[in-house]
């Protein structure tokens, strides 16, 4: 039995979509393979996700597994497939069904325990859903037969990052556990959502401002003329010149799209949550 599920892979800040694929064969020998060019991380899944199996109270499907990441051509070097690879293995294995995993996006790391780890791209895989239901939208007069994705399971640690894209479903799992109950409608999880106009009224304001800094006017004009033209700055002068100081009293205006940007950025960078008004 052949079952697929839908996560995504980072290329630079932005998130492709990764179909996971999985064939479980009754008979011969054991043998569990693993294509796709996978690095060394996406590798060592498979003794993760059977520990987390087994200790979820599931079994690992056998004897034969058969695991293909397309596109083939693209390197996988996260542990975020480690979720879909362990449901796409569950339903290749029959041990559950569900019409709703085409209108997903999911990643997340296994932890032995059958926890969800927070994983690198929570943010640009919400985009990356987005884009795509946009795209169906478009299409659909024209007859396009792409099917939109509803949202993102997401661990729960990155949940707050993902709700960020509006439009977009954003479900938060902890457990393996959760993610199997929502997808076949046992488990009623809520999704995430976030007032972005809330954050910034009330992260976007500073205790710091210009007016605390006497003189310096060039290099207060400096700052400002950088900000209104979104120029990028360079600051360079020996320790106590003032560099901390006028840092910390500046900011470019902001809007959605910046945070957007900015938090992929982030995310790439490290894993865990990233709040609009961050940058």
């Amino acid at each position: 039995m052949i079952a697929r599920v839908h996560s995504s892979i980072l290329q630079g800040i932005d998130a492709i979509g990764c179909e996971v694929e999985a064939d479980v064969a009754i008979g011969g020998t054991g043998e569990i393979k693993l294509v796709g060019l996978a690095e060394a991380a996406v590798k060592e899944s498979v003794s993760r996700i059977q520990a987390a199996l087994r200790n979820s109270g599931y079994r690992w499907p056998g004897p034969k597994v058969t695991i293909n990441l397309a596109p083939a051509d693209v390197k996988k070097e996260s542990a975020a497939l480690d979720l879909p690879i362990a449901i796409a293995v569950m339903m290749a294995g029959g041990m559950f069904a569900t019409e709703r995993i085409d209108d997903y996006i999911i990643i997340g790391e296994l932890a032995l325990d059958g926890r969800v780890r927070a994983v690198k791209g929570a943010l640009a895989t919400a985009m990356l859903a987005a884009q795509r239901a946009a795209t169906v939208r478009q299409d659909s007069p024209q007859g396009g037969s792409k099917r939109a994705f509803r949202g993102v399971i997401v661990p729960a640690d990155n949940a707050p990052e993902a709700a960020v894209v509006e439009g977009t479903e954003v479900i938060p799992v902890n457990f393996l556990t959760d993610a199997v109950g929502f997808l076949t409608d046992e488990l009623a999880i809520e999704p995430v959502s976030v007032d972005l106009d809330e954050v910034f009224a009330v992260e976007s304001r500073y205790d710091a401002d210009f007016s605390d800094v006497r003189g310096q006017e060039s290099a207060k004009r400096a700052l400002t003329v950088a900000a209104a033209g979104h120029h990028n700055i360079l600051m360079i002068g020996p320790p106590g010149s003032g560099k901390t100081v006028y840092v910390g009293r500046f900011s470019y205006p902001r809007c959605c799209r910046q945070a957007e940007d900015l938090g992929r950025i982030w995310a790439r960078a490290q894993a865990g949550s990233y709040s609009p008004a961050q940058s």
